[in-house]
């Protein structure tokens, strides 16, 4: 059978399968959607982000390292790690601070294995924020990343 046609019935199959889930009440559509945080991925500040995911008064931690390059060659593309040793993450949230919307990444977590890897969009040198809420305290961590073509619009 062609990969194509496989492919392609599987795919039927399966929108079928989420169709009569709907229709006979088993599945809202607003479950299959994740929790959108809308204040904090539409703020146009860093401050105001932090402050809609509660991370206001976030405090540095040197047990938390945000590894990417040092020079993106492009912005569109960057790839980041946060890599902690704290204990009971609850959740990790990106920043890019010099973005039109600064909010990058928000992720939920449980049994977190103490690293989590992404891609992300830079429009210009900026500070990467990796803020990191474990044990009900929040704690953050920043490296700069000189960006030589511009990822968001440039």
């Amino acid at each position: 059978m062609n990969t194509t046609r496989r492919l392609l019935l599987k795919s039927a199959a399966s929108a079928g399968l989420i169709a009569t889930a709907v229709a006979a009440g088993l599945l809202k559509p607003g479950q299959a959607l994740a929790d959108w945080n809308s204040a904090g991925f539409s703020a146009t500040k860093p401050a105001d982000a932090l402050a809609a995911i509660g991370a206001g008064g976030a405090t540095p931690s040197p047990d938390i390292v945000v590894k990417t390059p040092d020079i993106a060659e492009n912005g569109a593309v960057v790839p980041v790690e946060v890599v902690t040793t704290l204990v009971n993450v609850e959740s990790i949230a990106i920043l890019g601070e010099k973005n039109a919307y600064p909010l990058v990444a928000l992720y939920t977590l449980s049994d977190f294995d103490g690293s989590l890897s992404t891609r992300i969009k830079l429009g210009q040198t900026a500070n990467v924020r990796a803020v990191v809420k474990a044990g009900g305290k929040i704690y953050t961590a920043t490296k700069e990343v000189k960006v030589t073509v511009g990822g968001c619009g440039g």
